[in-house]
């Protein structure tokens, strides 16, 4: 919805006026109908190996990835042992997002990169972002293809999903994360995959 009301992207609907999506295995063959994709939580995950060649191919065929909603070094350090079994780091290696890449600049111009905490979390802490004794770092990396293509972007140690699912919980934390944090970073990732 946000999307829509703050992009001219054109944004698939259904016949009620809901927006589409869809849920993908990474085996299903509909994956390769989907520019974009998100994953969350991958902090423990574990690829199945049957896995691993469809994503590989997906993302290497003009695919785009958005991983999001992970924290802290264990958690970073099982994504990045995950994620070389489908691009190896001498041969595709994770990468700084500097906050000059247009991610940070395309439609909103962020001065920082955002932390998006739950708003469970900011609104006990008092306003925190990290979540973790190991997350006071955000940050936003990413998988270039051989082209120079960036194919996935990785945002660590924050949740920006939760800025949009939470949004009408708490008007102080909409102000506060979703309308300055969550919206902005996310609409620029997208708006990014799709016409990069």
């Amino acid at each position: 919805m946000r999307l829509a009301e703050l992009t001219t992207l054109e944004v698939p609907t259904r016949e009620d006026g809901s927006f589409e999506h869809a849920v993908v295995n990474l085996t299903d063959k509909e994956l390769f109908d989907y520019p974009f994709v998100y994953l969350i939580e991958p902090g423990r995950l574990m690829f199945e190996e049957k896995e691993i060649e469809p994503l590989r191919q997906y993302l290497l065929r003009g695919g785009f990835m958005m991983v999001d909603d992970f924290w802290g070094e264990a958690e970073w350090q099982n994504w990045e042992m995950e994620i070389a079994r489908v691009f190896p780091p001498e041969e595709y290696p994770i990468v700084d997002l500097p906050l000059e890449h247009p991610i940070f600049n395309i439609v909103f111009h962020l001065e920082e990169k955002p932390q998006v905490p739950t708003e469970w979390f900011w609104t006990r802490s008092g306003g925190q972002t990290s979540e973790r004794p190991d997350s006071g770092e955000v940050h936003y990396r990413g998988i270039y293809d051989k082209e120079g293509r960036l194919m996935m972007v990785i945002c660590h140690n924050t949740d920006i999903g939760d800025g949009w699912e939470r949004e009408g919980e708490n008007v102080a934390y909409f102000n506060a994360i979703s309308a300055k944090k969550a919206y902005p970073i996310g609409i620029n990732i997208v708006v990014y995959a799709m016409t990069h």
